[in-house]
C-alpha cells in the first residue's frame, strides 16, 4: 500500500472497537490523557486542559491526512465507553514502517486489552498496510509492555539511556521491533 488510507478504518475484536478519532472524543479522552498515573510510562507531562488535547487531536487528525499517523479510540463494546487510544505513529509507508502508541484508561489496565487488540492490529498492519516494520519504544520500566510486546513476537533492539526527564530523574527507553516476515512465521505456527 503505498498511498494513504481515505478514512481511518474501523477494526474490531470480540470486546473492543478501534474506531477513528475524533475532535468530539476530546473530553472522554481527556480523563485519561491527562491523568498522570495512567501516563507514567508515557509522558511525565501529560495535557492540563481540554483545548491542548483538542489541538492534539487536530494535530493526529492532520497527521492522518499526510499519511503520517493512525489514530484510534478504543471503545469497550459492552459499555459503549472510551477507554483508551492506539495508534500508529511515525508512519511511513515509503519504507513501509510504524511504531505502536498506545495509553489505555487505567481502570482497564493488565486485564488483556492490549492482547486482544495486538491480535487485530498487527495482521492489519502488515498485511493491509503493507508494513514490513512495527516498532514498540517503551519506558525500561514497564514491565507489563515488555512482557506484551515479548508475547507477540516483538525483539528487542536496544536500549537507549536517559531518553526522557520527568521532573525529578531520566529514564531510559528500549525499543522493540516485530518484522513482517517474523510474524508471518508465528502467523503460520
Amino acid at each position: 500500500m503505498e498511498k494513504g488510507l481515505a478514512v481511518i478504518p474501523k477494526l474490531e475484536t470480540d470486546h473492543y472497537l478501534l474506531r477513528g478519532m475524533t475532535l468530539e472524543d476530546t473530553p472522554t479522552m481527556f480523563v485519561f490523557m491527562s491523568d498522570l498515573n495512567t501516563m507514567k510510562y508515557i509522558t511525565s507531562n501529560p495535557v492540563r486542559t481540554v483545548a491542548e488535547l483538542a489541538s492534539n487531536i487536530e494535530q493526529s487528525l492532520k497527521n492522518f491526512k499526510e499519511t503520517k499517523e493512525i489514530p484510534w479510540v478504543i471503545v469497550d463494546k459492552a459499555n459503549g465507553e472510551t477507554i483508551g487510544m492506539f495508534r500508529f505513529h511515525k508512519l511511513n509507508l515509503w519504507h513501509k514502517k510504524a511504531e505502536m502508541g498506545v495509553v489505555i484508561r487505567e481502570d482497564y489496565q493488565k486485564k488483556g486489552v492490549m492482547s486482544e487488540l495486538l491480535s487485530t492490529i498487527l495482521p492489519f498492519g502488515f498485511h493491509n498496510l503493507g508494513l514490513n516494520r512495527i516498532v514498540g519504544d517503551i519506558f525500561a520500566e514497564n514491565q507489563g509492555s515488555e512482557k506484551l510486546l515479548h508475547k507477540f513476537g516483538f525483539q528487542k533492539e536496544g536500549q537507549f539511556r536517559q531518553t526522557d526527564f520527568d521532573g525529578s530523574r531520566f529514564h531510559d527507553t528500549v525499543v522493540f521491533s516485530l518484522l513482517k516476515d517474523e510474524f508471518i512465521k508465528i502467523e503460520r505456527s
